[in-house]
């Protein structure tokens, strides 16, 4: 079987044929014939929450999915460009209708309960991954089986092509834990995987750290750089800007307000990149809770009431790019005149809520988390200008996602990817999407979504096509694209971004030199 091996990048045929080794962290092949490198000190980051569970069915994606990084490997590696590389898979390829992956694993890992990594296990993991619903089961959507072959192979059977299929087995689909785990149920504070790190369960302490030691014998030691690393829980900014700025942790995430004291204290700012949009996503399209949304006059009209530009300003004293859609540029979704669709234009919003039966007014309801109430207060205000008075009500952070998944708000405000179509498509706008929880749709969109998922040569055009309607019919309200601002101690470690996430991927931390 050959690999082959590319950047996920735009949906197009070349997209489509994503395996093997690629640059950035070594490969499987290199470090198991090569010395092993060399590790020290503890690394210290500062996390935004607690892991609610330690069970990767029930793991997340972004700076979430990095703390499943320690005790679990992914059968992909996911380069800091994107480029996919073996990890416990060696290689993998498709059969002629995309329908079949057969992956190749190492035979040299086991995990840190001693049973041995193999083709059983990843079938173990698989259907616990597709059977647990966790907040990424639109992961494996496609997902209709998996068989071991033998002891080293496994064949991954799709009920329909998926061109990220690859790119999930390097998330949180393609987390491994151990099967006699699995069916004990007892990941959920116990996590048991073939990854770097094993959980000190004993010195943890929920909602304050995290401590994980250094796996001995671990088969992939250059990706093991740490003797230990700690996740200092930190959700609140000003306790992450403090910590960060004393030395109690070695990276974080700021803001644009805090960013400046990190630097007067010679700190370094990963080059700025863009991973999120943030803003508004209207979850009640139909109206099921508020009958108001149904009409998309109404969310037409909310955008326009938004003045971008100047909550940009003075939200991220200028740090990102205001927009009027939710595919950033690297997407392959992108289209420049959507970019200002819903210029700041009062008169047009007074005029659509007339139109729509609104004309003195309506209400909405918007959960509030700490992250967020800033934002939302002043896109509150904007909105109250021309008749819409928006009640923010106190939700618990750690629940703000899963209670956003079973219905629970009309929309809410939060910080979403901006990735490849494909996967954005399957975050955000498809019907078994995560943040569709109502499962909107549209003939226009079921007849879109299939030629993204089939690729080819159509399916970028297509992907663009999802974005227009999306924007048109003010599906969100998109404030701006966000700089993130990852911090870091470069006196302690070096770190290096990953493409397309808010936190860098674990093996992109190393001790200073």
């Amino acid at each position: 079987m050959k690999s082959i091996s590319s950047k996920i990048g735009v949906l197009a045929v070349g997209a489509l044929f994503l395996a093997g080794c690629g640059a950035g962290a070594p490969s499987a092949q290199e470090s198991a014939s090569g010395d092993a490198a060399g590790r020290g000190g503890t690394l210290k980051i500062g996390q935004l929450g607690d892991v609610a569970s330690w069970d990767p069915a029930q793991a997340h994606v972004g700076h979430a999915l990095v703390p499943y990084q320690l005790p679990y490997d992914t059968l992909i590696l996911r380069e800091p460009d994107g480029e996919l590389s073996p990890m416990l898979a060696t290689e993998w390829s498709y059969n002629d209708d995309r329908t079949v992956l057969t992956v190749d694993l190492r035979t040299d890992v086991s995990f840190s309960d001693g049973e041995p990594f193999d083709a059983e296990a990843v079938v173990a993991n698989l259907e616990h991954f597709k059977s647990g619903n966790g907040r990424q089961a639109v992961q494996l959507t496609q997902f209709e089986s998996a068989t071991a072959v033998d002891e080293d192979t496994v064949e991954i059977t799709l009920a329909q092509p998926d061109p990220a299929m690859e790119y999930y087995l390097s998330q949180a689909a393609g987390l491994m834990a151990s099967p006699a785990a699995i069916e004990a149920g007892t990941l959920e504070t116990d996590p048991v995987g073939t990854g770097p790190y094993t959980y000190d369960k004993a010195n943890s302490v929920r909602d304050s750290q995290s401590i994980f030691t250094a796996k001995e014998d671990y088969w992939n030691p250059d990706l093991q750089k740490f003797d230990s690393v700690e996740l200092r829980i930190l959700e609140d900014l000003s306790a992450r800007a403090n910590a960060i700025i004393s030395g109690q942790v070695d990276w974080t995430t700021l803001d644009a307000r805090t960013a400046g004291q990190a630097e007067d204290a010679g700190l370094e700012i990963i080059p700025d990149y863009q991973v999120d949009w943030t803003g508004v996503t209207f979850f009640d399209r139909d109206g099921v809770i508020n009958p108001a949304l149904a009409d998309v006059r109404v969310r037409q009209a909310m955008n326009y009431a938004i003045d971008r530009e100047t909550l940009l300003e003075q939200l991220q004293l200028g740090r990102g790019s205001a927009t009027s859609q939710v595919f950033g540029p690297e997407s392959g979704a992108f289209v420049d005149d959507l970019e200002d669709y819903y210029p700041y234009d009062p008169e047009m919003a007074r005029e659509l809520l007339s139109e729509a039966g609104y004309e003195d007014g309506l209400e909405i309801t918007l959960p509030v988390i700490d992250g967020f109430a800033t934002q939302i207060t002043a896109v509150a205000q904007q909105l109250s200008d021309v008749g819409i008075t928006v009640n923010q009500v106190a939700a618990v952070p750690a629940n703000y996602v899963a209670d956003a998944v079973q219905q629970k708000f009309e929309a809410f405000n939060f910080n979403l990817f901006q990735g490849e179509a494909w996967v954005a498509i399957n975050q955000i706008i498809a019907p078994t999407a995560t943040y569709n929880p109502f499962q909107t749709t549209s003939p226009e969109l079921e007849e879109l979504i299939p030629v993204v998922q089939q690729g080819g040569d159509d399916s970028e055009a297509a992907a663009q096509d999802i974005n227009r309607y999306v924007t048109e019919n003010a599906w969100f309200m998109p404030l701006y694209r966000i700089d993130q601002i990852s911090v870091y101690n470069p006196d302690a470690i070096t770190v290096e971004a990953q493409i397309q996430s808010a936190m860098p991927a674990l093996y992109n931390f190393a001790p200073a030199e």
